[in-house]
């Protein structure tokens, strides 16, 4: 599976349910559902109903939806939180249990052998009760399991043909990307080639996204993703991070697949519903994401986007900044302002602005408007330019 071809299993209403500061109504699941469909997520997992009557109610809500995306109900490996979800229409299943010797003392107590047969007779209930069902299992806390055990769960369960995929999560954030491809590829190897794999990580070192790229580099064919990457601690790989790295890839298959100019109003929703800003920095949404500072960088962005960017801000809906009111400015990007503004300026004017710019911005913050008013002082009587004294004068 490749990188612009994998599926996206977004957890926003499950996993960036656990972020410290969201508390979702039924009416934001509801929203948030149906702009993650309308963007182009594959799955949008959802909190398990055995959490909460109110959870119980979203799932069978949100079935009925009839969204494009599946809906998959994140839910413990036990029989009474699969009757759960079947009672509410669930049909995708995203089955887990902790395979790591810390976690299975601390919470089920299970040995592999014990793992592989509860796994197999709750899937095969699944199965029996919704033949058409899509159950996936995960071992959680992965990378701190031993291969050897991770490969006497999954192979086993693999033979069973009860399983659409499995899933590999990376609970504490623990994996660096090159162990995340190296695991991914012996699981691939073990599994065969026409196995799902999905692969979950969390970012408590930062890695969230180059270990999801990586996992695909290794066999992964599922990502999951929230928007921000919201979810437990740090949280897991942003949806708008991995759809940057699908575009950078394959800008024309992004285009086919995602409805790109969707993604800011996307990540702006589930913003204003948690109570968070937007990150300056996120990738594509981030208020800095498309903007030029350095002289040298925006004379190139003006003759040539390509020469600064990899992502064209036009697919999504949003424009470039070049950024003209500081003391790194160049003259090109002056006149290239003073085109916006009707002018049409020498270069001796152009760069007699341009240093009168840099003296006064060096001394204290300027605006757009201080530059505006520069170039047309310079324009100004009959084209006769104003000298530099005038122009600091008149800044």
């Amino acid at each position: 599976m490749s990188l612009q071809k994998c599926f996206i299993v977004d957890s926003t209403l499950r996993e960036g349910e656990q972020f410290e500061l969201s508390h979702y109504t039924l009416a934001d699941k509801i929203a948030i559902a149906r702009a993650l469909d309308s963007f182009g997520v594959d799955f949008i997992e959802v909190s398990s109903p055995a959490v909460s009557p109110s959870a119980r109610e979203a799932c069978k809500v949100l079935t009925g939806l009839k969204l494009r995306a599946h809906v998959a109900a994140h839910l413990r490996c036990h029989m009474d939180d699969v009757r759960l979800a079947l009672e509410c229409g669930i049909t995708a299943f995203n089955l887990f249990m902790a395979s790591s010797p810390i976690l299975r003392a601390s919470s089920h107590g299970r040995g592999v052998e014990e793992i592989v047969r509860q796994a197999t007779e709750v899937a095969a209930y699944i199965k029996r009760e919704r033949p058409e069902a899509i159950v996936r299992f995960s071992c959680e806390d992965a990378f701190r399991s031993s291969l050897d055990d991770l490969l006497s769960i999954y192979v086993p369960l693999s033979k069973t043909g009860l399983f659409s995929r499995f899933g590999i999560a990376d609970t504490v954030g623990a994996a660096s990307p090159l162990r995340v491809m190296q695991t991914l590829q012996i699981v691939r190897k073990a599994l065969g080639p026409d196995i799902d794999i999905e692969f979950h990580g969390h970012n408590d070192t930062g890695c969230a996204t180059a270990n999801a790229w990586m996992a695909v580099e290794g066999g992964a064919t599922h990502i999951d993703t929230c928007v921000m990457g919201l979810g437990e601690r740090n949280g897991i790989t942003r949806l708008e991070d991995l759809v940057a790295a699908i575009y950078a890839v394959d800008h024309e298959a992004a285009r086919a697949r995602f409805d790109l100019p969707a993604l800011k109003p996307l990540v702006e929703l589930v913003a204003r519903i948690v109570g968070v800003e937007v990150p300056f920095g996120a990738c594509i949404v981030g208020s800095s994401a498309f903007t030029h500072k350095a002289g040298v960088h925006s004379k190139a962005i003006i003759a040539n986007p390509k020469t600064y960017e990899i992502l064209d801000p036009a697919d999504f809906g949003l424009e470039r900044n070049v950024m003209i009111a500081h003391q790194l400015v160049g003259w090109n990007a002056v006149k290239a302002r003073a085109g916006q503004l009707g002018y049409d300026l020498d270069a001796e004017a152009l760069k007699r602005i341009t240093a009168t710019l840099k003296d006064i911005a060096s001394r204290r913050r300027i605006t757009n408007g201080d530059v505006d008013e520069l170039i047309a002082g310079a324009a100004a009587v009959n084209g006769n330019e104003i000298d530099a004294t005038e122009l600091k004068a008149a800044a």
